[in-house]
């Protein structure tokens, strides 16, 4: 297949790309093709911008993964721009791309997040699927929210649209990982604020397996929770990390203190979700990583 892929030099985004390129050719665009194509490889073709093309006649597959790190920065008023621009006018413009074309891709793989239901209150554990309620009043909610109408423009008859809502994504040379195995390693890792909210996590290997799966199952389509099936609490997160590092996790995060140091995107670590992959496990897809034992055994052995 001839594959577009946008955030192709991402976390995800590069494995995935390290992946396909044994079978397939692929398109990638970047803000930096030099850059790129140093890390990725000079035998791929590179876009700097979707406007170099009139439609998207020439692919049969588009999988969308670009979007300003969520976490990266505090959610200022500019920064959240960044986050919801970044993800909405790319959708859009792919959307429009295949609506332009007269072959248009059979398939568009489109990213979301588990940020799409918002918080459970309270810290509920009731697990969340594709069908559950979302919080509609979080940044994270209406995010996604627009994210997704945007991709689900692209479909038609001839254009099937899979939307995957990420979770935290494990892996061993990026990612949440990067950030949190640092104070780990010192001893200083501790659970955050009670503990008790959800973490939705998924390893990298299923995350672009699922990819992958969606790519060429020709019958799927909508929208799939692309997490692990046992989402764990912070807590059971934490001391599991610890053990996989041979390190205590006794230092905690305190709620007051994340909020005053990172504002609103302090809901992210505070608050939480437990959500669970019904539609990719009742649709065939098999995680090789289900637990959070066995996920980080692998990466960290």
């Amino acid at each position: 297949m001839n594959i577009l892929i946008t955030g192709a030099s991402g976390f995800v985004g590069s494995q995935l790309t390290q992946i396909l390129s044994h079978q397939h050719q692929l398109t990638l665009l970047t803000r930096h093709p030099e850059k790129t194509s140093a890390h990725l490889g000079a035998h791929h073709d590179y876009l700097s911008s979707l406007d170099e093309l009139a439609n998207l006649d020439s692919f049969d597959a588009v999988i969308n993964l670009a979007g300003e790190p969520i976490a990266g920065k505090r959610w200022s008023h500019s920064q959240k721009q960044a986050i919801c621009h970044s993800r909405w006018s790319i959708t859009n413009q792919l959307a429009t791309l295949i609506a332009a074309s007269t072959n248009p891709p059979s398939t568009f793989i489109s990213a979301s997040a588990v940020g799409y239901y918002g918080v459970q209150t309270n810290n509920k554990v009731d697990e969340l699927t594709e069908i559950s309620p979302q919080n509609q009043a979080e940044f994270t909610h209406k995010v996604c929210q627009r994210w997704e109408q945007e991709a689900l423009k692209a479909a038609t008859d001839i254009t099937r649209v899979c939307i995957i809502r990420i979770g935290v994504v494990l892996g061993a040379k990026g990612g949440a990982l990067a950030k949190m195995v640092p104070p780990f390693k010192l001893g200083l890792g501790g659970p955050i604020a009670n503990g008790e909210q959800g973490m939705s996590w998924i390893h990298l290997d299923d995350l672009t397996g699922l990819i992958i799966f969606l790519l060429t199952q020709p019958k799927t389509s909508g929208v799939y929770n692309a997490c692990a099936p046992n989402p764990v609490s912070n807590q059971v997160f934490t001391k599991a990390l610890g053990k996989a590092l041979h390190r205590p996790t006794v230092i905690p995060a305190p709620a007051f203190a994340l909020k005053i140091a990172l504002g609103e995107m302090s809901t992210i670590l505070i608050d939480g979700q437990y959500v669970v992959p019904t539609r990719a496990l009742t649709e065939g897809f098999t995680f090789t990583y289900p637990t959070i034992d066995n996920a980080l055994h692998q990466l960290f052995k």
